[in-house]
């Protein structure tokens, strides 16, 4: 008997999650917070400092956006759209991606843009009814997201 099932493998998935500078920043936090609970007690303050780093690291992690393609539709956070709506994807890195998150980047487009992460995946958008002309979307690995766009499109 044959397998008609369409493939729900997930072909690309990036959580757009901070970078390790951003997260001990973050965490000093709690060391500022348990100076509050001193007058309280020491020990008082140690424990509430040091929840309060976990809980701001743990919620910068999870909260951040994801981004992936699975069953021919590109998820970037929030934001859906099928494949088959979209033009072909550019990858761009160095110079060419600092020009499309700043001056290259279009008034009428969706952005996904995430500081630290120097990868941009361009891809323009085909449907007329559609006032977005663009998605841009911030990746660690620009490559391997437009090739995963591109074989969601076959």
């Amino acid at each position: 008997m044959q397998n008609n099932a369409p493939d729900a493998r997930i072909s690309y998935r990036e959580r757009l999650s901070p970078s390790l500078w951003l997260l001990v920043t973050v965490a000093l936090a709690g060391p500022m917070v348990s100076l509050i609970f001193v007058p309280v007690g020491s020990t008082v303050a140690l424990i509430v400092g040091a929840a309060v780093s976990a809980l701001l690291v743990v919620a910068f992690i999870v909260l951040n956006p994801v981004v992936s393609v699975d069953g021919g539709v590109l998820r970037a956070g929030r934001a859906h759209i099928d494949v088959s709506h979209l033009g072909a994807p550019i990858a761009l890195n160095a110079e060419e991606a600092r020009q499309a998150r700043g001056p290259g980047l279009p008034a009428r487009g969706w952005h996904l843009i995430r500081g630290g992460i120097d990868g941009v995946v361009v891809v323009p958008n085909l449907d007329q009814d559609d006032p977005v002309d663009t998605w841009t979307i911030s990746s660690r690995t620009p490559d391997r997201l437009a090739a995963a766009i591109v074989a969601a499109q076959r």
